[in-house]
């Protein structure tokens, strides 16, 4: 694993309101390029946590590193404006329009202005964002939009470490799952160090190279990969929080080109009705799969061959959904259930069979 680029060591937070502390004896490390999610029920210390990084909250007590440098030791003001910050409301000045907006930390920091009109340009390609969009204000922008310049906004100075508290939550199921993707694909691209706040374990499962479980105080019930904690959770609190679906979730993680696609009945349209249906009986089909060098057509059921000599004859059905190798088992699963044959195609872009996924197929995934 890369060196730790954020590490908390015995940290500790008690508020003067309560004799209990909000985290307690706190230690954890970030590695550089990593996104670490903190999940767990309320008032469990994970936004407290992250805020302690960048001085938003000062801890009682333990030490705070960012790139080797106790964040004590450092001006708190100059520390934020070197860390991206991201929150659920956004935070966009209503009385600046975006650019302006995306302007802010840059403007503080001393950057020329053509320096800044460059990584504001850059920004707006990075986030596939309409340039139209920079002279409007915050009002007149969607949700999405909004939440999408809010991240643009804390990338701005190109910050290594970026904090992130619950910035989808306040968009819709359809946009959050739009932006989750997004940030995934830029995450891919630009390789921040990313500590992630959310009270969604599918969130944390869906975008966390290692997810932190909390429990009250701050204490990790677990520090894993989304894979290991829904294979093997390390006690009943970690299990109970997963949930019920482990199984099910585990197939959101797991591409179809991880493993191996089964064999299944194919045939070409020059072929005979018979050799066809003796294919299918191979498989014990009522259906057939129809490739012509190597693309998919579509495929034909038993009844239609039983009425013509060859395959050619009969008009190949279009498969109503087919999964690739960057589709997840989870998406191969839903193709199953949704599909009249009953199982999911595989192929490549441009229709080049691949193979078939079966139930029984990602069971066996499910379970080792």
């Amino acid at each position: 694993m890369p060196e730790a680029m954020i590490r908390l060591e015995d940290v500790t937070k008690r508020f003067d309101s309560t004799d209990q502390s909000a985290v307690e004896g706190l230690s954890m490390e970030v590695a550089d390029g990593e996104t670490v999610v903190l999940v767990g029920p309320s008032g469990c210390g994970k936004t407290t946590t992250m805020k302690m990084i960048n001085r938003l909250v000062e801890p009682t007590s333990g030490h705070i590193f960012v790139d080797g440098t106790d964040v004590l030791e450092q001006d708190a003001v100059r520390l934020r404006r070197g860390i991206g910050y991201v929150i659920q409301s956004i935070g966009l000045l209503p009385h600046r329009t975006v650019a302006q907006n995306m302007a802010t930390v840059p403007k503080l920091e001393g950057w020329e202005g053509g320096r800044i009109e460059e990584r504001i340009s850059e920004l707006v390609s990075i986030f596939d964002l309409d340039e139209r969009m920079l002279e409007r204000y915050p009002s007149e922008l969607s949700g999405g939009q909004r939440q999408r310049v809010g991240v643009a906004r804390a990338l701005a100075a190109d910050p290594p470490v970026m904090l992130m508290d619950e910035p989808f939550g306040a968009v819709d199921p359809i946009v959050r799952e739009r932006l989750q993707d997004q940030f995934l694909d830029i995450q891919r691209r630009l390789q921040k160090t990313i500590v992630f706040v959310t009270h969604d374990i599918d969130e944390a499962i869906k975008i966390a190279d290692r997810i932190a479980i909390l429990n009250v105080g701050g204490k990790i019930e677990q520090f894993a990969t989304p894979e290991e904690i829904l294979r093997q959770p390390a006690n009943d609190f970690v299990r109970k929080f997963v949930g019920v679906e482990r199984g099910l979730k585990r197939l959101a993680l797991m591409k179809v080109e991880e493993i191996r696609v089964e064999d299944g009945p194919v045939t070409a349209p020059g072929s005979s009705s018979k050799d066809a249906l003796e294919e299918l009986a191979r498989f014990d089909f009522d259906w057939i799969s129809v490739v012509e060098d190597g693309e998919l057509l579509g495929w034909v059921d038993r009844s239609g061959l039983e009425k013509a000599e060859r395959v050619s004859d009969v008009d190949p059905r279009p498969f109503s959904a087919y999964v690739t190798g960057e589709s997840t088992l989870r998406e191969a699963l839903d193709s199953i259930v949704t599909s009249r044959t009953q199982v999911a195609v595989v192929a490549t872009e441009g229709q080049r069979y691949k193979g078939i996924l079966t139930l029984e197929k990602i069971s066996k995934e499910i379970v080792t």
